[in-house]
Parts: C-alpha cells; structure tokens; sequence
C-alpha cells in the first residue's frame, strides 16, 4: 500500500445529490468515480470517504443513521466499507470533491487560471 490516503466526497462526486434529502438519503452512484475509486483499491491504495455527514458536530442519532447508510452504500456500490472521516490531515495526498477549487501552492492563485 502506498503511503498516504485518497480522500473522497460523498455527495455529489461518488454518488449523485439533488439537494439534501436527510442523512439516509444517498443518491445513485456516479459510475465514472465508483469504477477509479474499485480501480484505486485493487491497487492497494487507502481511499476514505471525506463527508460532512460524519462530522462530530452532528446529532450523534444523525451521525450513526448516517454512518450506517453510508455503509451500506458502500458494501452495495463499491464491495466493501470504506473509512469514513469529516477530517483531513498530513496523510491525505488527494481530495476528490465537487466543491474544491485547486490552488497553486504558496501563491493562492487558482490553479485553472480562473479569476477568485
């Protein structure tokens, strides 16, 4: 396994999100990022998935029916559970998300040379 894990959001960039429907309601999966996610893990790599829905500020009912759908979502989608986290930290080297906007290091310019 190589050092480091791939972080990826839920909603939105592994399964498809029409607005917030509740923490139970995942939307269907997205086929382009199951099959790299599947592709990422055959090849040993530590993929987690980075979602808000975990997060510790949550009702803690919320956060465990979450927790449980996003399992079950995984087992039925992708094989097997994945680590779930609202966290990154020094070990993520990817984060994979719809909301993101790249940056170039140090500079705080955009990455695709849009203006901010």
């Amino acid at each position: 396994m190589r050092d480091g894990w791939i972080g990826v959001d839920l909603d939105g960039t592994l399964a498809k999100y029409d607005g917030w429907q509740g923490h139970k309601a995942i939307g269907e999966p997205i086929p382009a990022m199951v099959e790299r996610v599947k592709r990422w893990l055959a090849e040993g790599r530590d993929v987690r998935i980075l979602t808000a829905r975990v997060c510790a500020r949550q009702a803690t009912h919320e956060r465990y029916e979450a927790i449980v759908a996003i399992e079950k979502w995984c087992s039925e989608h992708l094989g097997r559970v994945l680590a779930l986290t609202s966290e990154k930290d020094f070990k993520m080297i990817e984060l994979w998300d719809d909301r993101c906007v790249q940056v170039i290091p140090n500079t705080g310019e955009r990455a695709d040379g849009r203006a901010a």
